[in-house]
């Protein structure tokens, strides 16, 4: 695959329509606290739809293949209650994680009169996203998915629908570790359910079938006294289902169990490392070796996760706590932190020496 010179996107932001603040519309009222956030983007919502579909299913193996059939109601019990409670969490931490702000950046504010009320001072410069026509506040990225600018944006993943940012990497995190959690207790309770079911299931079907004599001649007495036709009976005493269905089914579940415990560990690995290091996952792709102030490891998580440490950090339903920024201090940067000064296109007022600048570039 050819890749694209960053110098090309650099001749498209120098066209009059991008480099000029007033090309920029002013953006729309803001909407009313609360409003929840939907991207509507087809294949996004095909995945998350895909991921209910196979929590669902996993919930449906487990209760009615497994627990509910056992003979042990005590592990019936603790088990459904641990599964469905992870379940209630994932699927919960699942909806937060895709209706809530990533952190969008308002669009359309790259106006005249929004640069010019940042009063920057020689030296200072902000960054225009020519796309959405925003001002990117530091460390903030544009998805063309949402077509938005958000802040600290680590990846837009399908499964969620949404993008991971600032206001949401909490939830993605617990997502991903309830439902690395859910998939191994899944593989464990398929593991326990062969050990102690498999050969007895496949023994009462094999002697059912005439393998055995003996045994299908006592069957079908005891079924001409009930007169109760021989192939309706279930002769399994661990499944509601007969045994190769319940083969099916728990091979299944450990496919899919596999296949997501592996996936969602590895991604909440690298979400806690991206948290620990202060690095969004961009920002390890790119490399940018762009000095900012960097927040202690600890600072970090408690940032992300609301506060210190509490049953709240694993609660979905509750808020990231993040610092009190004052407004516009992340907009305006200074020219001369920059390491890629080269790169840089600037705009200067001409009737004043320390008129604002504006720096257009793309991140």
């Amino acid at each position: 695959m050819m890749l694209i010179p960053t110098h090309h996107f650099r001749d498209i932001e120098r066209k009059p329509e991008y480099l000029q603040p007033e090309k920029c519309v002013p953006p729309p009222y803001p909407g009313p606290a609360g409003t929840m956030w939907f991207i509507r983007d087809g294949c996004g919502i095909a995945c998350a739809i895909v991921t209910w579909f196979l929590v669902l299913y996993a919930e449906f193996v487990v209760l009615f293949v497994m627990l509910i059939p056992s003979r042990d109601y005590v592990y019936s019990v603790i088990n459904g209650t641990v599964f469905n409670l992870l379940a209630f969490l994932a699927l919960a931490s699942h909806c937060r994680a895709m209706l809530t702000d990533p952190g969008a950046v308002p669009k359309g504010n790259a106006t005249k009169e929004f640069i010019e009320s940042l009063q920057l001072k020689p030296g200072q410069v902000v960054y225009k996203c020519p796309k959405c026509c925003s001002i990117k506040p530091d460390r903030a990225h544009h998805c063309s998915v949402c077509k938005r600018c958000i802040r600290k944006m680590d990846h837009h993943c399908p499964w969620v629908n949404n993008c991971v940012g600032e206001n949401n990497q909490k939830y993605f995190v617990l997502f991903t570790m309830y439902i690395a959690l859910i998939s191994l207790h899944a593989l464990i309770m398929v593991g326990f359910h062969f050990l102690h079911c498999f050969e007895e299931d496949w023994t009462n079907l094999l002697q059912a079938y005439g393998l055995s004599k003996e045994g299908t001649a006592q069957i079908r007495v005891a079924l001409h006294a009930k007169r109760q036709p021989f192939t309706k009976v279930s002769l399994t005493e661990c499944s509601s289902f007969s045994p190769p269905t319940t083969v099916i089914l728990l091979i299944l579940l450990c496919f899919e169990a596999l296949l997501f415990l592996i996936f969602t560990s590895v991604m909440f690995g690298t979400q806690v490392h991206s948290i620990c290091t202060d690095e969004t996952g961009i920002e390890r792709l790119k490399r940018k070796n762009q000095p900012r102030e960097r927040t202690g490891s600890w600072n970090t998580v408690k940032e992300t996760f609301g506060g210190n440490f509490s049953l709240n950090w694993f609660n979905p339903f509750s808020r990231p706590c993040q610092p009190e920024t004052p407004i516009h201090k992340d907009l305006v940067r200074q020219a001369s932190s920059l390491s890629d000064m080269d790169n840089i296109e600037t705009t200067e007022g001409q009737s004043e020496e320390t008129k604002d600048s504006v720096e257009v570039t793309d991140e």
